[in-house]
């Protein structure tokens, strides 16, 4: 059931509370549940799990939590991570996950701004921009150099009010089929927006505009934009990940009694109405149920090893999913400092296969030890998103894309062709789940047909307007709340931004069946 509160998680009046399934707060039997991966959607099944007083134990292959959040120790009191995340104001979920180790979110810091840049000096800012619809559209529009009153007289205003009419989870399979890139073509977006639509929002999740799906580019610009009142702003952690948030976590679990194992790949499972056995290098593991939270190729893998007869049809629907193109993220410690005006993170479009710079002295407390110990030396971090398959096997391919990375970064911040480099790291994944055009309906989603196996993370379908570290938080409180709901134990609530658009029609009820 899906119902408005006055009890908001933000500032959005319209922000949308789908409550958890009722029972009583602990679990009165002994019930034991194996959670596979550690990162955002393993912690948050693990975590209410574990509240609940279920017996967890928890599975990851890395040596560290956080998953795809995850950051390391270095040298020297550096550290690396896999990239820049934005923490939205919208991610209602994941920050009800932080705040159990950070009840006030004093570790997240505000970034003012995140400007997209251009090579021919257009910018265009997010700062100073009204939060509420439709007042941030106008406002946007009133002061972007790119997005104009003068350059929308080319939009389809017929299709483009598409954009405001929507209605989850009917648009997910409304816009099936269709493009991201081939939304904005029919839209007659305006091409010297196309960079700000695509860079800001399709290319963050991995993407080829061309692969990526139009029903997950609309619900973007609706929750982030055109749906939502708590704007395009977001936070970032005031020091690297694992310090600041799975650390804490990972200690919180342990004094919930959770079994937690690092360095420990699953190699294989099995679900039936009876439970759950994962089988380990050490032995078997038997639990009543299993949250596989799984990155999505390891979920693949998992997935194609179960034998159960009832899973087939589930099986195939798993081995579907696909992955995104690598990423290249350089971080590059400078032996001087960039330009004081930098701003702290920085959206490019045009610069080669550079996506985006951050500075992260400027909000991370490690690294801004590090720079205050070299005379305000910098700390910058570059992104290359979908990237050649190539690069995966780190080979030239990779070699080139580092050098075209500096290269760009000399054209966005020329100051930084006098600087020397006293240190470099270079990492490539390529474990990030794309959202195709095709599809929609199925893919798989939190439950399966074994009562004993629920999925979560951010490959995982959610009938909510949400998205990469959000999607994976709220699965992973749904995936708790299915087995919890099985037991008589009350789940967790989860949140969104508003479930419909400015325009969209009217019904009798606003609810929808969680997953």
């Amino acid at each position: 059931m899906t119902r408005r509160s006055p009890n908001l998680p933000g500032r959005d009046r319209r922000a949308v509370r789908h409550a958890a399934p009722a029972g009583s707060y602990r679990i009165a039997a002994d019930r034991h549940v194996a959670v596979v991966g550690g990162g955002i959607a393993g912690l948050a099944a693990a975590t209410v799990l574990a509240e609940r007083g279920v017996r967890v134990t928890l599975l990851d292959s890395a040596s560290r939590l956080g998953g795809r959040v995850s950051a390391w120790e270095l040298d020297d009191g550096r550290t690396m991570s896999r990239g820049f995340h934005a923490f939205f104001r919208q991610y209602y979920n994941l920050r009800a996950l932080l705040r159990r180790v950070d009840p006030g979110l004093e570790r997240l810091v505000p970034v003012p701004d995140y400007p997209l840049q251009r090579p021919d000096g257009l910018r265009d800012s997010f700062s100073n921009i009204p939060r509420t619809p439709p007042w941030s559209i106008l406002g946007f529009v009133a002061q972007s150099p790119t997005f104009t009153a003068r350059s929308l007289l080319g939009v389809d205003v017929r299709a483009a009010l598409e954009l405001l009419r929507v209605r989850f989870p009917d648009t997910y399979s409304a816009y099936d089929g269709e493009s991201a890139a081939a939304l904005l073509d029919r839209l007659r977006f305006p091409a010297d927006a196309r960079d700000l639509a695509l860079e800001v929002f399709a290319r963050s999740f991995f993407a080829d505009p061309e692969e990526f799906a139009a029903g997950e580019l609309i619900a973007m610009f609706h929750t982030y934009f055109l749906g939502s009142a708590e704007g395009l702003v977001f936070d970032v952690p005031d020091d690297d990940y694992d310090t600041t948030y799975w650390a804490p976590l990972g200690d919180l679990l342990a004094g919930y009694g959770v079994d937690v194992r690092l360095s420990s790949p699953v190699r294989a499972i099995e679900a039936s109405d009876t439970g759950a056995r994962l089988f380990l290098d050490d032995g078997v593991l038997k639990a009543d149920a299993l949250v596989l939270a799984a990155d999505p190729r390891a979920a693949r893998e998992l997935a194609a090893t179960t034998a159960s007869e009832e899973l087939v049809g589930w099986r195939e629907r798993v081995a579907r999913t696909r992955n995104a193109p690598p990423f290249v993220v350089v971080r590059l410690w400078l032996d001087g400092p960039v330009a004081a005006d930098r701003p702290p993170f920085l959206g490019t479009s045009g610069y080669g296969p550079l996506d985006n710079v951050s500075v992260l002295e400027r909000f991370e407390e490690g690294a801004a030890r590090w720079s205050a110990g070299r005379a305000g030396a910098s700390v910058v971090e570059l992104h290359a998103y979908a990237c050649d398959p190539a690069v995966a096997d780190g080979g030239a391919p990779l070699d080139g894309v580092v050098a075209a990375l500096e290269a760009q970064l000399r054209l966005v911040f020329p100051e930084t062709a006098r600087l020397g480099v006293v240190g470099r790291e270079v990492l490539v994944r390529d474990d990030c789940t794309v959202i195709g055009p095709t599809g929609w309906d199925e893919r798989p989603g939190v439950r399966t047909p074994s009562p004993a196996l629920v999925l979560a993370g951010d490959w995982v379908a959610c009938d909510l307007p949400v998205a990469l570290m959000e999607r994976a938080a709220t699965t992973g409180f749904l995936a708790a709340n299915a087995l919890l709901e099985r037991w008589g134990v009350q789940g967790q609530e989860v949140w969104s931004a508003p479930m419909s658009g400015l325009l969209a029609s009217p019904r009798r009820r606003d609810w929808t069946a969680l997953p």
